[in-house]
């Protein structure tokens, strides 16, 4: 069996190969085990303060976020951690303790 190195951003060991990459399923990275770096960030993202947010960051979010489907709302100055972008209006993907995956505006959050 061969022995896959760990993900080089959240260090999990529970990696797997796709193809000619590397994936961890923990974080959601994909990189090219032969060093060259195979995501390609196209698409810039800010938070309300106008600093770039990239993969892996931790964010606070600045306002009540009402939950669709829930009597619920996400807090104002709740901790995310680890969070990853996406290219849609809804650009942040994340898990928020005591409600799970969520998406997220990034208009709504700053760089913790």
């Amino acid at each position: 069996m061969i022995e896959l190195p760990p993900c080089p951003l959240c260090k999990s060991a529970f990696t797997y190969e796709m193809n000619s990459l590397l994936v961890c399923p923990e974080c959601g990275h994909e990189w090219n085990p032969e060093g060259e770096s195979t995501t390609i960030d196209h698409f810039i993202v800010k938070d309300c303060n106008g600093n770039v947010l990239k993969n892996g960051d931790s964010v606070v979010i600045i306002k009540n976020l009402p939950v669709k489907g829930s009597s619920q709302s996400i807090k104002a100055g709740t901790k995310v951690k680890n969070i990853r972008l996406i290219d849609s209006d809804h650009n942040i993907d994340c898990r928020i303790d005591g409600f799970g995956a969520m998406a997220l505006k990034s208009e709504f959050v700053k760089k913790a």
